[in-house]
């Protein structure tokens, strides 16, 4: 198809006019659309609980293991000045 024929096909498909929607389609859009609103804010209230449990939990393993101290040494040091 040249540029000509697929302008006239192009314009011809722009004046045409809109097919009519089914008026019971409105209601299942908005029916849908509120159902998946409440899905993704249920799955956002659910990973931001799952984040704070783990920053609960990465807390309080850190007070009780305490990784930032150094742990004993399992040798003892060399003995120069006796």
């Amino acid at each position: 198809m040249n540029r000509s024929v697929r302008e006239a096909t192009v314009r011809r498909m722009m004046e045409r006019t809109s097919p009519r929607v089914p008026p019971e389609l409105y209601a299942d859009a908005v029916r849908r659309g509120g159902r998946l609103l409440r899905r993704r804010a249920a799955a956002r209230r659910l990973m931001w609980l799952l984040l704070c449990a783990a920053c609960v939990a990465f807390t309080v393993w850190a007070l009780t293991a305490h990784p930032w101290v150094e742990p004993p040494s399992q040798t003892t040091p060399p003995l120069t000045d006796w």
